[in-house]
C-alpha cells in the first residue's frame, strides 16, 4: 500500500514530509513525490525508486525557496507520497503528487478509482491534457474544475477547498485516499477517505495528514481518526471533518499509545528480526489484564462490550481473514469447536463475499486484520452486516476502518510491525483468537478444569516462546545450509497444519522459491510425487497429549517421506522421542498443550526463513512485489 504524508504548521513543510515518508518505507513502494508551498506557487519533484533518488534530486535542484538539507527552510504546507504501482508502471510522470493544468493544485491518491476510464475521457473532451497513465491525475483536475466552480459563492480559503474535494469524491467509484493542497489557500490541506486509512496529527500550531500515525509519530502522539465517507480540511490549529454530502461529522480524538524508537531496528540488522525478538513483549502485552495465568480466569466480557445472550445463543462461528490471518483462523477453529463446542468457519475474505455464505442473526463472524484496513476482509465483513450477522474484529490497529464498522473489538498488543512479511502479528492473533475461543467456552459450557488448565497454559506462553528463541543457532545454521534449495514442503497435522501453511508463506514471501503447506494426512492423495532424494521436507508433529492415534500416524508420514530419500526437518516437543530416530534434523519445543503448540511452532519457521532469505541476499523487511498493507481489492 502506498504512503501519504501532508503538513501545516510553522516548520519546513519539505523536512517534515520527507521524514514522514521514510518512516512509511516499510509498506513497499516504487517512486516517491513531494509538492509544497513556495511563495504563490506549488513547488512539486518526483521520482521513480526509492526515496533516495527523490532526496538526490532536491539537493541537485533544490525547489524554489525551499531545500533538502534539514536546516529549516521551505514552505510550511506540503504532501508527499510513496507510490506503489498499479495504473501505469513506475515513471517519474506516473509518480505523485499530480498537479492540474495550472500547476496551482496538487494531489496524492491511495487506492484505485474504478470510474477513472470515463473521467479521464470527460476531462479530455473538455480540453484537459491529463500526462500520466494513472487512476489517480483525473482527482487533480477534477478538483481543479470544483475548486473554480465555486469562485464567487462565498465559499473562499479551507471551506472552499474542501467543498470542492466533496464534490469530487461523489464522483469518484472506488477505494481512495485523497489529500489535497492549493496554492490560493497557503495554510490548509485537505483529505478524503473511502475504503482506505486516513488519519490527522493534531500538534501544537501544526497537525499533520498521513495513512499511518508512524509518518508523525516524532512530532504528536495525539490523532483523530476519520470515518467512512468524510473529508477533513486542516488547518494548523483546528481540523473542520464532514461527510461527502456536507454535513458536519464528527472525529474522535485518541492517544497513540506508542513512540518513535518503537520502530526503530534497535540494533538488529532488521526489522523482522527485531520483531520476531520481540514476540514474547508482544505475546505479554496482549494477554494483559485479559486473564490470570495463576488462577486460569478471564476477563474479556466488559472489554468486548457484547450481550453474552448473543454468545449464548450463536450458532456457529465464521472467521474472515487473509493471509497470515487466515492461519491464525485456521487455529481458532480448532480452539472454538474443542473449548466453546460451537461449529466454526473459516473463510479467506477475498472470496467470501463472491458466493452465497450462509450468515445471519445466530452468527458471530470474526475478522481478522492486522492493519484494520485490509479490503477483502472489509468488504466481507460488511457483506455479513448485511445479512444481519454480529461482528467481532481482532485488529492490532487502534481507530482503523475494520475495529469501528464491527460490533466489537479485541485489539491485539503487537505494536508496530514494520516488516512487510508478518511475525508478531500473527503470533498477538493467535493469542487473540485463543482467548475469544476460551471466553465463548465459558460463556456457553461455564467454567470448566479444562477451560483454566488451558488459561494457565496460555498465560505461560510468553516464557514459552522467550525459551524457543534463546535455542535458535541450530535453526539458522540449517537455513544457512539451505539456502541453495528451490524447495521446501511443510507438513502438519491437526494444529500444526495452520503452523506448516504459515511456514510454507514466510519462505515464499523472503526466499522467492517454491514452498508449499500440506494437511500430512493428505499426503498419499498426491503431494507425495513430490518428494525425492535430499528434498527438504519440515514436520511439524502435535503434542502426543492430542491423541496417541494422530501422533502414530505423522511418524508414519515420516517414516515414508525419509524412505524415499528426503530431508527430514522434525519439529517436536520436548520428551517426544518416538519422532527421533527418522529426523535428520530435530527442532525441540517446548511441551504445551496441543491448541498452544502454533505460539512457539510457529516461531522456529519464523526464524528459518528470515536466516535463509538473508543468506540468499534478500531484503526481508521488503520482499518483491509485497506491500505492508493491502487495502485495495
Amino acid at each position: 500500500m502506498c504512503g501519504i504524508v501532508g503538513y501545516v504548521g510553522a516548520q519546513s513543510a519539505l523536512d517534515v514530509v520527507l521524514a514522514g515518508l521514510r518512516r512509511l518505507e516499510y509498506r513497499g513502494y516504487d517512486s516517491a513525490g513531494v509538492a509544497v508551498l513556495a511563495g504563490d506557487q506549488v513547488a512539486c519533484v518526483k521520482k521513480a525508486g526509492k526515496l533516495s533518488q527523490l532526496e538526490k534530486a532536491l539537493v541537485d535542484d533544490p525547489l524554489p525557496g525551499c531545500d533538502a538539507t534539514g536546516d529549516g527552510h521551505g514552505g510550511a504546507t506540503g504532501i508527499g507520497h510513496t507510490r506503489w504501482a498499479t495504473h501505469g508502471g513506475p515513471t517519474d510522470t506516473n509518480a505523485h503528487p499530480h498537479l492540474d493544468a495550472s500547476g496551482r493544485c496538487a494531489v496524492v491518491h491511495n487506492g484505485i478509482i474504478e470510474n477513472f476510464a470515463a473521467l479521464r475521457e470527460e476531462l479530455a473532451a473538455r480540453g484537459a491534457e491529463v500526462r500520466s497513465q494513472t487512476d489517480s491525475e483525473v482527482a487533480a483536475h477534477l478538483l481543479a474544475e470544483e475548486y473554480a466552480a465555486l469562485e464567487g459563492t462565498g465559499r473562499e480559503g479551507g471551506p472552499r477547498l474542501a467543498g470542492a474535494l466533496r464534490a469530487v469524491c461523489r464522483r469518484l467509484e472506488g477505494a481512495f485516499t485523497l489529500v489535497a493542497l492549493h496554492a490560493d489557500v497557503p495554510d490548509v490541506i485537505v483529505g478524503a477517505r473511502r475504503n482506505s486509512p486516513l488519519v490527522v496529527g493534531c500538534g501544537e500550531g501544526e497537525a499533520f495528514l498521513a495513512s499511518d500515525v508512524s509518518a508523525f509519530i516524532d512530532h504528536t502522539r495525539t490523532a483523530m481518526e476519520l470515518g467512512q465517507d468524510q473529508v477533513v480540511e486542516v488547518h494548523p490549529d483546528r481540523a473542520v471533518v464532514t461527510g461527502f454530502d456536507g454535513s458536519p461529522a464528527d472525529a474522535r480524538t485518541y492517544r497513540v499509545d506508542w513512540d518513535a524508537s518503537a520502530a526503530e531496528k534497535d540494533g538488529y540488522d532488521s526489522f523482522m528480526l527485531k520483531e520476531i525478538a520481540e514476540q514474547p513483549k508482544a505475546v505479554a502485552d496482549t494477554l494483559l489484564g485479559r486473564l490470570d495465568p495463576a488462577l486460569g480466569t478471564l476477563t474479556l466480557g466488559a472489554e468486548l462490550g457484547l450481550d453474552p445472550a448473543v454468545l449464548r445463543e450463536a450458532e456457529k462461528v465464521v472467521v474472515i481473514a487473509c493471509g497470515t490471518a487466515h492461519h491464525a483462523g485456521l487455529v481458532a477453529r480448532l480452539a472454538v469447536e474443542r473449548w466453546a463446542q460451537l461449529p466454526c468457519e473459516v473463510e479467506l475474505a477475498s472470496e467470501f463475499r463472491y458466493r452465497d455464505p450462509i450468515v445471519g442473526p445466530r452468527t458471530l463472524v470474526v475478522a481478522v486484520s492486522q492493519s484494520g484496513e485490509t479490503a477483502d476482509t472489509l468488504m466481507a465483513l460488511r457483506h455479513a452486516r448485511e445479512q444481519g450477522a454480529t461482528v467481532l474484529a481482532v485488529c492490532n490497529t487502534n481507530g482503523s476502518t475494520i475495529p469501528r464498522e464491527s460490533d466489537a473489538v479485541l485489539y491485539t498488543h503487537a505494536g508496530p510491525e514494520v516488516a512487510v512479511a508478518s511475525t508478531k502479528a500473527f503470533l498477538t492473533q493467535l493469542v487473540a483468537c485463543l482467548l475469544l475461543a476460551l471466553h465463548l467456552g465459558e460463556v456457553r459450557r461455564g467454567p470448566s478444569d479444562e477451560l483454566r488448565e488451558a488459561a494457565r497454559a496460555l498465560g505461560r506462553a510468553p516464557e514459552d516462546v522467550a525459551a524457543v528463541l534463546a535455542t535458535m543457532e541450530p535453526v539458522r545454521e540449517l537455513a544457512r545450509g539451505l539456502a541453495h534449495k528451490e524447495t521446501v514442503l511443510f507438513l502438519g497435522r491437526h494444529s500444526g497444519y495452520p503452523v506448516a501453511l504459515e511456514g510454507a508463506l514466510k519462505l515464499k514471501e523472503l526466499a522467492y522459491f517454491h514452498a508449499e503447506g500440506f494437511a500430512a494426512g493428505e499426503l498419499k492423495h498426491g503431494p507425495i510425487a513430490l518428494i525425492e532424494p535430499d528434498l527438504p521436507v519440515i514436520v511439524v508433529v502435535p503434542s502426543p497429549a492430542t491423541s496417541a492415534l494422530l501422533h502414530g500416524k505423522i511418524v508414519s508420514n515420516i517414516q515414508e517421506i525419509r524412505a524415499r530419500g528426503a530431508r527430514t526437518i522434525v519439529l517436536a516437543e520436548k520428551g517426544d522421542e518416538a519422532v527421533a530416530p527418522y529426523a535428520d534434523h530435530l527442532i525441540r519445543l517446548p511441551a504445551v498443550p496441543p491448541l498452544i503448540q502454533p505460539l512457539v511452532a510457529a516461531v522456529p519457521l519464523q526464524v528459518f526463513a528470515c536466516e535463509l532469505a538473508t543468506a540468499r541476499g534478500n531484503d526481508v523487511d521488503q520482499p518483491r512485489n509485497l506491500a505492508k498493507s493491502v487495502t485495495v481489492e
